[in-house]
């Protein structure tokens, strides 16, 4: 066999082994792109159950503390913004984090009202209000496990190659931002 045709199939071979791996890493970031939105999703129907609990908390609340007017307007506003679409991942978190804390404000009200805590009702929508707190933070940690995975396959060499040419972005973490959750605690004997 001649010489060139020997390099040509070399090149052709490094050719076609350059390709396979491309389509392999753009699959592999697609994937992962799916899993970080698809990951968002459970998030978001946490964050409906979520949704769809508080009035029926703030109704409960409400006929034991019809006084409390503020504490109940902050909810139902917070819960209102926390509800609405559109907003990016970060702009969410924000408002999540403000229903976080209207929320604290409403159960700190709810331990002023014995009879209030001892209600069936209450303890019930207080129960399912945690367990849901819980799917939400685990569902946060994996939405920010995929993210971590998509963002690092998007920066590192050589898939970086890939993932501008075909304009892929990185994801947004779902964070914390209240600063009272970020603070240590304070022990003291």
């Amino acid at each position: 066999m001649p010489a060139g045709a020997i390099v040509a199939i070399v090149v052709v071979a490094l050719v076609v082994i350059v390709l396979l791996w491309a389509v392999a890493q753009y699959n592999a970031l697609v994937r992962l792109r799916n899993l970080v939105q698809e990951s968002w999703r459970q998030i978001d129907v946490e964050l409906h159950r979520r949704h769809d609990l508080i009035p029926n908390l703030v109704e409960t609340v409400k006929g034991y503390a019809a006084h409390e007017r503020a504490v109940f307007d902050e909810v139902t506003r917070a819960r209102a913004a926390a509800a609405g679409t559109g907003a990016s991942v970060a702009e969410q978190a924000v408002q999540e984090n403000q229903l976080t804390q209207a929320l604290g404000r409403l159960f700190a009200v709810a331990e002023n009202y014995p009879v209030l805590r001892a209600s069936e009702n209450f303890q019930q929508l207080q129960n399912e209000l945690s367990t849901t707190e819980d799917r939400i933070a685990a569902a946060r940690r994996f939405y920010n496990a995929n993210v971590r995975s998509l963002n690092t396959k998007i920066e590192t060499f050589p898939t970086n190659v890939i993932a501008g040419m075909f304009h892929f972005e990185r994801a947004e973490y779902f964070e914390v931002q209240d600063p009272q959750v970020r603070q240590a605690p304070t022990v003291q004997f």
